[in-house]
């Protein structure tokens, strides 16, 4: 059982029979003579979703659950479920779409590159590669000479994901984007 201090981010701990997945940590240390040093930590329930957040002391133990990570692929949907294979032993497991809301707008058919969440050889959730490249299918036009200026517009891609990208951008390029903050980064 690790100290809160040791933890990191990404680290998956167990509280109140609850898996919870480390998001972030804010460190404050008081000034007073005797006070000890404050961790707030932003967890991800899993398996499901949801936010939880709780302050500890550096002494504080977190129960530590035994984690995997597994390279996968996804295949395809049916129904609510999605599907996705093991780059290594090609076993398929199944994820409810509840479970990875927040990455469904980023993922693709075919998609490598994610990485499968395993408790007990249960998938939990999946982590997206943080730079992903998507083609734009719908945009605006915009202005030939708009490419010095930082105006943005509104744009689709396959997936249902809209949003904003430099004007001098048209339907048909590719870009990168960034899954975590779900910003246009660069042309690919």
């Amino acid at each position: 059982m690790p100290k809160v201090a040791d933890v990191k981010r990404g680290n998956l701990v167990e509280i109140n029979g609850q898996y919870m997945l480390i998001q972030q940590i804010d460190i404050s240390s008081p000034t007073a003579r005797g006070a000890k040093t404050l961790y707030r930590i932003r967890f991800s329930k899993l398996p499901g979703g949801g936010k939880y957040e709780e302050s500890f002391t550096g002494d504080d133990m977190l129960k530590d659950a035994a984690l995997e990570r597994r390279k996968v692929s996804y295949l395809y949907k049916e129904g609510d479920l999605y599907t996705f294979m093991d780059a290594e032993d090609y076993s398929q497991y199944m994820l409810n779409g509840d479970a990875i809301e927040a990455q469904l707008p980023y993922l693709m058919d075919g998609m490598e590159g994610i990485m499968a969440l395993l408790v007990d050889g249960n998938i939990l959730t999946i982590e997206l590669p943080s730079t992903i490249v998507m083609e734009i299918i719908e945009t605006v036009p915009g202005m030939k000479a708009a490419s010095a200026t930082g105006r943005t517009k509104p744009a689709k891609f396959a997936t249902g994901l809209e949003l904003q990208v430099p004007e001098y951008l048209e339907a048909g390029e590719k870009v990168k984007i960034n899954t975590e903050t779900g910003k246009f980064l660069s042309r690919a």
